[in-house]
């Protein structure tokens, strides 16, 4: 299934439904769906590391506009559909812990958590949430999803073939670690350790 889903996403590289599906999946990501677009950026990347970089503006806008969409649930549908959303992914305990902190380092949070593993979907319900700036919390969305679409985009431009053979040989190995990635976002959301 792994291999159907990178063959796919290779062949469907120069298919213009292919980037709309990745940006649809970096919409979602940021406010309500569980999977990182790199999942789709990585492998129409490799396929077309000439595009790299436009794959990565792709994502960078569509994450920003899923997030002010996650943000305006955070403000305007907390007590629903907010609330809902934090508890389904079991954030319910480390609101009130991120709502604090947030007023304290708000600008900081946005622009670490938009780099890593750590489900950004929590950063835009959260800012909402908490009423931090809506104009900062866009232009620091735009600093931090580009900064980590685009630095993909230059890695995948710049070694897409050499990447793309490792890859294609340990694919399953590849899949294994990055899903290790997330699963330590959420330890560290959760403080597992």
């Amino acid at each position: 299934m792994l291999r159907r889903l990178y063959d796919w996403c290779i062949a469907a590289a120069d298919k213009p439904y292919a980037a709309w599906i990745m940006g649809v999946v970096s919409f979602a990501e940021s406010s309500i769906f569980p999977l990182p677009p790199d999942i789709m950026l990585i492998p129409i990347s490799l396929a077309r590391p000439d595009k790299a970089y436009r794959f990565a503006f792709l994502c960078t806008w569509t994450s920003v506009l899923g997030g002010i969409i996650g943000y305006m649930i955070g403000a305007l549908l907390y007590d629903s559909v907010g609330q809902w959303l934090i508890h389904l992914y079991g954030y319910g305990d480390k609101v009130e812990l991120f709502r604090e902190t947030y007023r304290q380092y708000g600008a900081w949070i946005i622009l670490l958590k938009g780099l890593t593993p750590i489900p950004y979907k929590l950063v835009t319900i959260s800012s909402g949430f908490v009423g931090y700036n809506f104009l900062w919390f866009v232009v620091l969305s735009v600093i931090t999803r580009g900064a980590r679409f685009f630095v993909l985009a230059f890695l995948l431009h710049r070694y897409g073939a050499q990447a793309r053979e490792i890859i294609e040989k340990r694919l399953g190995l590849w899949t294994a670690i990055g899903a290790g990635v997330i699963v330590v976002g959420f330890v560290i959301v959760y403080g597992i350790v």
